[in-house]
């Protein structure tokens, strides 16, 4: 295999594990953000997603970038 089909299967790969990285952290009530990044940049994370249970009660909210300034001074 070319180093051109090594890189077009990484690229398809972190974009496969990226889409489902998402879809399964909404299901198990996690921030889906930071599983898509993560799982985008290193696929193999997915495994890690899948073990972890899920979370019951509402989705954890992140604050707004305004929350976050307020306590900046």
């Amino acid at each position: 295999m070319t180093a051109m089909t090594w890189i077009v299967v990484w690229g398809v790969t972190a974009i496969l594990s990226s889409v489902i990285a998402g879809g399964l952290a909404g299901y198990k009530n996690r921030d889906y953000s930071f599983w898509m990044g993560s799982c985008f940049l290193l696929p193999p994370l997915l495994v890690v997603l899948i073990l972890l249970p899920h979370i019951k009660g509402p989705r954890p909210k992140r604050p707004s970038l305004d929350e976050e300034d307020k306590h900046w001074y």
